[in-house]
């Protein structure tokens, strides 16, 4: 599969509350993050979400912050009854993003 990320990845354990926005149900749904990078998320759900919705988010990061973040998912795939799903970051503030290369960059240093 080519690569088409912008921005390096890292794996994050946190969970994310996603309700929609354009009026649907709010439905809260906990996710797992697979990878984050200042330019979008990579996660698991066994809930289906639709591609191109813009859902909001509560991403918690390592120092125990709370991100608060809008996703619009751009990609989806199904394995068996789960599906991967990749999202972009829609307006996040770049103090935000920083942080995430922040982490990227200690997490390097470390290893």
């Amino acid at each position: 599969m080519e690569e088409r990320r912008k921005s390096k990845r890292t794996q994050l354990d946190s969970t994310l509350v996603i309700k929609r926005l354009d009026g649907g149900v709010d439905e809260e749904v906990n996710i797992e993050i697979c990878d984050v990078s200042k330019s979008g998320v990579g996660f698991v759900c066994k809930t289906p979400l639709l591609i191109g919705t813009v859902y909001e988010s509560y991403l918690t990061i390592w120092t125990k912050e709370v991100l608060h973040a809008f996703l619009q998912i751009v990609r989806i795939e199904l394995k068996e009854d789960t599906y991967y799903y990749g999202a972009s970051f829609v307006g996040m503030p770049e103090i935000d993003a920083q942080r995430i290369v922040t982490y990227q960059t200690v997490s390097e240093n470390n290893q």
